[in-house]
């Protein structure tokens, strides 16, 4: 097989996918190993697991020690990462050209051969409960974990992906070996690859390595549903943080990229509605910003916004106002111009890392079932259209608001509380809903 642009993607007897791409201007490699298995999948005593083993996973192998995982990669000049959300957990790597074999070695080393000492683990626990005082320490991340938290309460999807202090200190090796042989499928599992890359030969390797994993079936997720409300914390700081969060379209509705346009007139840059309006105009915060995140069945959109104790009420009383005039109104042509430009040219910016376009390709997999090329994802921004943001704007304003206040101590929940009253669903017009899915 030549090496083309072409994305290919194989699967093993197992039911384990892969896929690459070759990227011919590059010297490297990114590759890894993309797994349907996050935050959202754990139950309540399972809090935090699926963060923890990640971290464990570089912890050491029956042949191999924390140190040499380190010392190994290295000394090739290559990269070693994880990270986890909600939906899946990613083991990856960069290397040069010619080294991916050492690095798929390793990855599979970590997910297949992993010891969990109690050494480790224990040393482990000690490191994440720092990284949960960090984020308390945070106003944004407390923020955002509490605005989580309250638009899905009594859910995995809202509990923080970190764990809380207690959640963290009661997992034991026995908890991540019955995850991993639970949710760690080949059919949950996606080995992508992009840059200097030769598909037969990833295929070959992948094969060895974990062509002998046995296929199972993972346990169905629970849908998760967005309730909404107020929540509060207490901690003061310098700012008073406000966060409004509004359910969004999943990642597989029609109204995705809607949403995702949408956020960008709205928020999402200098030029955006609630910049101007808000920082440039009125000089309530020094910035405030709006974003949107999808998962294959939910999604929200949240506002962030640092300000003065008493500039919260007048702050909220403008999104309110702008959300309600976009319903009413939808944005001018050039707003709605300038948004999807800006999502384009992220998009395909984006594309242009290697390691960026084999995360991709692994999520659309994971999610969809299939690859979509990045000429129809550029489809998709340019066939949204103002109707579909004064359709989406109503979808917003007609439903129950999530409303954070982190920083102005004793008095942040009632802060919380007047935001909430002065951002009250409206009515639900005449105007048309597009049915999620549609």
């Amino acid at each position: 097989m030549t090496n083309d642009t072409t994305a290919h993607v194989t699967t093993l007897a197992n039911g384990l996918r892969i896929v690459s791409q070759h990227m011919s201007h590059l010297e490297t490699v990114s590759l890894g190993v993309w797994v349907a298995a996050g935050a959202r999948h754990e139950t309540k005593a399972q809090h935090g697991l699926s963060h923890l083993l990640e971290h464990m996973a570089f912890k050491g192998t029956a042949s191999r020690s924390a140190q040499r995982i380190a010392e190994e990669i290295e000394e090739v000049g290559g990269e070693l990462n994880a990270a986890t959300g909600l939906d899946m957990t990613s083991y990856y790597a960069r290397v040069l050209k010619g080294d991916e074999p050492i690095a798929l070695d390793i990855l599979a080393d970590i997910l297949l051969n992993s010891t969990f000492s109690p050494d480790e683990l224990d040393k482990e626990r000690d490191v994440i409960l720092q990284e949960i005082a960090g984020a308390q320490d945070s106003p944004e991340d407390l923020g955002f974990d509490l605005l989580q938290v309250t638009a899905f309460p009594d859910q995995a999807v809202g509990r923080p992906i970190l764990g809380t202090k207690a959640s963290v200190a009661g997992l034991q090796a026995d908890d991540l070996r019955h995850y991993l042989s639970s949710r760690y499928h080949p059919n949950a599992m996606v080995v992508s690859a992009a840059g200097a890359i030769n598909h037969e030969k990833l295929v070959r390797h992948v094969e060895a390595l974990f062509g002998r994993l046995s296929p199972g079936v993972s346990e169905k997720e629970t849908t998760a549903q967005y309730t909404g409300g107020v929540s509060a914390s207490k901690k003061p700081f310098e700012q008073s943080h406000v966060l409004i969060g509004y359910p969004s379209a999943a990642y597989v509705d029609s109204d995705y990229f809607a949403a995702q346009v949408f956020s960008g007139l709205f928020g999402g840059g200098m030029s955006s509605r609630l910049f101007q309006e808000i920082r440039e105009k009125r000089g309530l915060c020094y910035a405030i910003y709006s974003t949107v995140w999808g998962l294959r069945d939910t999604g929200m959109l949240a506002v962030h916004a640092a300000t003065g104790p008493d500039m919260v009420d007048p702050l909220v009383r403008v999104v309110a106002d702008e959300l309600a005039s976009l319903a009413d109104r939808g944005p001018s042509s050039a707003e709605l111009q300038r948004s999807k430009a800006q999502l384009k040219a992220g998009l395909l910016m984006a594309l242009e890392s290697s390691s960026v376009h084999a995360e991709q390709m692994a999520r659309q997999l994971l999610t969809h079932d299939r690859l979509i090329p990045a000429q129809d994802l550029v489809a998709k921004v340019n066939a949204v259209g103002v109707d579909d943001m004064r359709r989406y704007a109503e979808k917003l304003a007609s439903a129950k608001p999530t409303v954070t206040v982190v920083g102005s101590g004793g008095a942040s929940l009632a802060q919380a509380e007047g935001a909430a009253r002065i951002l009250e669903p409206r009515p639900v017009s005449s105007i048309a809903m597009v049915p999620a899915g549609a």
